[in-house]
C-alpha cells in the first residue's frame, strides 16, 4: 500500500491533474492533504481503478483528508496560455483552495512552475508512488469525468460520456461531421493532418 506522505512529519499536499491530452473540456487539478498514516488498498493511480471503486475512494478521501481542493482551467484559457501552463495553473489554484496551507507540495510529473511560495518536489509517476498524489488523481478524475458527462447532455454527438474529451475515433469522426464546440481546445490538433488538408 502507498504511504500517504514523503515525510510523515511535514504537512504535505499531493497534487495531480487530469485531462491534459483531451481535445475538449477543461484541465482539472486536485490537491489533497492526507493524514500522515492514512493507507488503503484502493489508494492507487486513478487509471487503475474501476469507476465504482474510484467513486467509493473519492467519498472516503474527502471524508478522511485534512484538506482537499479542486480547480479547473477552461479550454479558452488553455488556448491562451498553452496546456502545460494551464496544468501548472490548475494545480496552483487547487492548492490555494485548501483550507490549510501545506508546508510542502508533491507534484505528479517532472515539471512545475508556480507563483506559490511553497517548496515542492516533482515525482514522475507520483500517482503510483505516494498516497496523497494518488488521492489527488482520484478526485480530479471523478470531478472531470462527471463534468464531461454533464457536457455530453448538451453535445451528445461527441460521446463525451464515454471518451470524456479524449481523441477517440468516435470523437474525431464527430468533429468531421459536426464541427467543433466552444468546449473544444482550438489550439490543439483536433484532427490528423491528412484530414485537415482534405487528403
Amino acid at each position: 500500500m502507498l504511504k500517504a506522505r514523503l515525510n510523515s512529519k511535514r504537512l504535505e499536499a499531493g497534487c495531480d491533474e487530469v485531462g491534459r491530452g483531451c481535445l475538449a473540456g477543461p484541465v482539472v487539478a486536485a490537491a489533497v492533504i492526507l493524514p500522515p498514516r492514512f493507507k488503503h488498498p484502493w489508494l492507487i493511480d486513478s487509471k487503475k481503478l474501476s469507476e465504482k471503486r474510484r467513486l467509493e475512494m473519492d467519498a472516503l478521501i474527502k471524508s478522511k483528508a485534512i484538506a482537499w481542493g479542486i480547480s479547473e482551467v477552461s479550454p479558452e484559457e488553455i488556448d491562451k496560455i498553452n496546456i502545460l501552463n494551464a496544468s501548472f495553473l490548475a494545480m496552483s489554484e487547487a492548492v490555494e483552495k485548501l483550507n490549510i496551507q501545506p508546508e510542502f507540495l508533491l507534484i505528479d510529473g517532472n515539471r512545475f512552475r508556480s507563483a506559490l511560495s511553497i517548496p515542492f518536489e516533482c515525482i514522475i509517476k507520483g500517482d503510483s508512488k505516494l498516497g496523497s498524489i494518488a488521492a489527488a488523481s482520484i478526485i480530479a478524475k471523478n470531478y472531470r469525468d462527471g463534468l464531461m458527462t454533464e457536457l455530453h447532455k448538451q453535445h451528445p454527438v461527441y460521446g463525451w460520456n464515454k471518451n470524456v474529451g479524449y481523441p477517440t475515433k468516435h470523437h474525431r469522426d464527430a468533429i468531421i461531421s459536426y464541427g467543433t464546440t466552444h468546449f473544444h481546445r482550438q489550439s490543439f490538433q483536433l484532427l490528423p493532418r491528412q484530414l485537415e488538408l482534405g487528403l
